[in-house]
């Protein structure tokens, strides 16, 4: 007769089989969490470490009067859309647009730089601003058009490397000229900022949440990727 003990003794080494086969179908899951975990914790790091350090960059060095910005030969103007997908006029853009006639107003520049996207026959934003400057007034030999700013990196780069200039005062909202700036500060450029005028609601929001990520960004091409502009035969001197 045999022993109640060993029919026990079958049963548990058969649920013994069992949890391992379960524990070695879930560890994938388990590694697959593990690594999402710390990723996610990675990130959100280094958003906050882009973040300040962006910050600290353009600390006492982004001014909102045209009083107290500091003389510079030439102004920066960073592009965006002129119109909203939407329709009517960008803010952004039309901001932008003021804050760089209020600098050459009052003398504070000399030439403007407008540096933007044209990747696209149907979308050119460096025209559009120079066509916006000119109705305000602007003359046209004191504005110069860079088509290849498809980014804010690629603006800064180019302000220096290919147009010749290491002293510069950026326009754009502030939350925009930091980043720039600090970018510039990279490139050993004595860059100051101009604070075109904030837009508010529900654009400035997406507009923040895209900033935090494009800082990020900045971060990674400057000290991770090394990015850095095509190298052309050619470069435009600004005169005067």
């Amino acid at each position: 007769m045999s022993s109640p003990s060993c029919g026990d003794s079958g049963k548990g080494e058969e649920s013994a089989n069992v949890d391992r086969v379960a524990t070695r179908s879930t560890r994938p899951w388990r590694i697959a969490i593990w690594v999402a975990r710390y990723a996610l914790l990675t990130f959100v790091v280094l958003v906050f470490y882009a973040n300040t350090v962006v910050e600290q960059s353009a600390r006492g060095i982004v001014y909102e009067q045209v009083a107290e910005v500091p003389y510079n030969r030439v102004g920066l103007l960073l592009g965006t859309a002129r119109f909203q997908p939407g329709g009517g006029v960008n803010p952004f853009f039309q901001y932008r647009i003021d804050a760089a006639v209020a600098l050459f107003e009052a003398g504070k520049i000399d030439y403007i730089l407008a540096s933007g996207d044209n990747l696209h026959p149907s979308y050119n934003e460096p025209a559009a601003m120079q066509d916006a400057l000119l109705q305000r007034g602007v003359p046209e030999e004191r504005i110069y058009l860079d088509y290849a700013g498809i980014n804010t990196f690629d603006s800064i780069q180019r302000a220096r490397y290919v147009f010749g200039q290491k002293n510069v005062t950026v326009i754009s909202q502030r939350f925009h000229a930091a980043r720039a700036l600090y970018v510039a500060e990279q490139q050993e450029m004595d860059a100051v900022g101009y604070r075109a005028r904030d837009v508010e609601g529900t654009a400035s929001l997406r507009m923040t949440v895209r900033e935090y990520l494009s800082r990020t960004k900045a971060v990674l091409d400057v000290h991770l990727l090394r990015r850095r502009v095509p190298q052309f035969p050619y470069r435009r001197t600004i005169r005067g």
